[in-house]
């Protein structure tokens, strides 16, 4: 085989990927893993089911390879919220949008899936309570000291106030129609403000 037939079968090979990856987060966010099976995720990446095993043997393979993604992704971005230009009331409210933003919604199911789930692949749940080990609030506390030494956040224990605050947006994320929160963050940080 040619250098580039090779090159183009790899490039085939990764495009497949990444589709099923995207199908099988959105159905996981939306049954869970006992509500999916691979014929739904072969179907929403409209590819036949038996091609769907020629990239991952199962959907458990598949969810924890997802699992492990956004674990990843949510690990990365809550260390560069205090790199963020701004103050850090406007840090928090960056914070508050990517999570909110409808393109994170699936991954943060997934994750509120993997956290709740009975059925989850062992090696999942491994993966999960590694990252969990660090809790992302305690992360926040310095800069949410920092945002009340401002004058910006109000007073209070920060550990339990960020708690509250981060306990609505998960509330809102897992509502099944809840329009675009990303349009009232101003409304969501008032939990917060002084």
């Amino acid at each position: 085989m040619s250098p580039l037939n090779e090159e183009k079968l790899e490039q085939i090979h990764i495009q497949r990927v990444k589709e099923i990856k995207e199908a099988a987060l959105k159905v996981f966010a939306r049954k869970g893993i006992s509500g999916t099976k691979m014929s739904m995720i072969a179907e929403e990446a409209g590819i036949s089911q038996g091609l769907s095993y020629r990239y991952f043997k199962s959907k458990e393979e598949l969810f924890i390879v997802l699992i492990q993604e956004a674990m990843e992704e949510a690990d990365a971005a809550m260390k560069q919220i205090g790199q963020l230009p701004g103050t850090p009331m406007e840090q928090i409210r960056t914070l508050t949008q990517i999570i909110l933003d409808e393109s994170n919604k699936d991954a943060f199911l997934l994750i509120q899936q993997g956290k709740t789930a009975n059925d989850v692949p062992e090696k999942a749940r491994q993966i999960i309570e590694q990252y969990s080990a660090k809790d992302p609030i305690q992360g926040l506390v310095p800069i949410f000291v920092k945002g009340q030494q401002f004058g910006e956040f109000c007073a209070g224990d920060p550990y339990r106030l960020l708690l509250c605050y981060f306990s609505v947006i998960t509330g809102l994320m897992l509502q099944e129609h809840q329009g675009d929160w990303t349009i009232d963050v101003d409304l969501l940080m008032k939990i917060l403000k002084k």
